[in-house]
């Protein structure tokens, strides 16, 4: 994405500025600056790809900026939108990020001093650092990323167009999906059709697209009768990943064994449908399911059983024992049940898309599960 249209609501853009400064009160925080493109995007509804190195910074005061290159943008959820070069004669520039974090020092030093600034530890640079003087410098990121898990309606929607494109890649798969048929030649078709779902270039491709084994990029290995096709499908959308797994017998003639944990896998779906709400713990939720999977007659399963969906493939809540994450009202979660075993040429995982209600699940991702149509 170039950032030349609004990605997301401007409008609710800057209610996620108002939930940040809420926090920033609490913190005493004066400013936070932030450099990763999601966070960027997430605050004023622009997002640059890798090549560029945009920033933006929010005032408890009141203001923002919008850092972004070339040219400025029409619209955005910033007070002040300024510009740094990208690119000198269409050549891209190395040290871009000196040059975006000197405006933001130029911007800053305008409006007084700032005691304490909270900025991403994982990815905020010393180019941008440098600019703060003797300012108490404190970790922002755990607190967007927990602001990240309730998802507003304009993400929403976005999320939506991704996940629906997953449906549009599983119906060009049973369509193409045969023994001789090139692991590569299906990856590019799915590709395909979700770029005519969606309408515009993807900003991710997703996951696993390999036949016969758990997972995997594509190979140039044909589809062989008798597999097990794992599509674990994550195509973004300006920005926001959606994250569904179908399967496919590739002869469409599944044996009874595989058409045994395919049925085992959809119930254990069915188990989360009926318990998983807010304010149940993850951890429960992973053990009843670990529990029935432990009952199939064949195959075998070890792996997590899902994760928060959004401007990561992985984000919080994890449906995993490593942490004790509790669900929320907002949140979107992809729910992965699976079983392995040679037997089954390879195994299967069935994962769908859920947004978390007052009430319980909402399906997001209603597509047929079945291995042969």
């Amino acid at each position: 994405m170039n950032g030349a249209e609004p990605l997301l609501d401007l409008a609710s853009c800057r209610h996620r500025q108002d939930r940040l400064r809420r926090h920033m009160a609490d913190r005493s925080l004066d400013a936070v600056v932030v450099v990763a493109p999601e966070h960027v995007q997430y605050l004023t509804g622009h997002r640059w790809d890798a090549r560029f190195s945009p920033l933006a910074a929010v005032l408890a005061s009141g203001d923002v900026l919008l850092v972004c290159p070339d040219r400025p943008v029409d619209q955005a959820a910033a007070d002040e939108v300024r510009t740094y070069a990208a690119k000198w004669r269409s050549t891209l520039r190395n040290d871009q990020r000196e040059a975006s974090a000197a405006i933001f020092g130029d911007w800053l030093a305008a409006r007084g001093t700032a005691r304490r600034v909270g900025v991403e530890f994982s990815s905020c640079p010393p180019h941008v650092t440098r600019w703060l003087g003797d300012a108490a410098v404190e970790d922002i990121e755990p607190e967007l990323l927990r602001q990240r898990r309730r998802k507003d309606p304009d993400e929403l929607a976005v999320l939506q167009r991704a996940i629906d494109a997953t449906g549009a890649m599983v119906a060009r798969a049973r369509e193409v999906v045969a023994p001789g048929v090139s692991e590569l030649t299906v990856f590019s078709e799915l590709q395909a059709a979700a770029v005519a779902s969606c309408g515009e270039m993807l900003t991710g491709t997703g996951n696993d697209y390999a036949s016969g084994v758990r997972g995997g990029p594509p190979r140039s290995r044909e589809c062989v009768a008798g597999d097990l096709f794992i599509l674990d499908l994550g195509p973004a959308y300006r920005g926001y990943f959606a994250d569904t797994s179908r399967v496919i017998a590739v002869d469409r003639r599944p044996t009874d064994e595989q058409q045994a944990a395919w049925a085992h896998a959809c119930e254990a779906l069915a188990i989360v449908e009926r318990i998983a709400r807010p304010g149940v713990r993850c951890r429960d939720i992973y053990e009843e399911v670990r529990h029935w999977l432990a009952t199939a007659n064949v195959g075998s399963w070890s792996s997590h059983l899902g994760h928060g969906i959004g401007l990561a493939v992985h984000e919080a809540p994890h449906l995993n024992p490593s942490w004790d994450d509790v669900l929320e009202e907002g949140e979107v979660i992809a729910v992965e049940p699976a079983l392995y075993d040679p037997a089954l040429r390879s195994g299967l995982r069935i994962e769908n898309d859920y947004l978390v209600t007052a009430a319980g699940l909402v399906n997001l991702s209603p597509f047929p599960l079945g291995l042969a149509d």
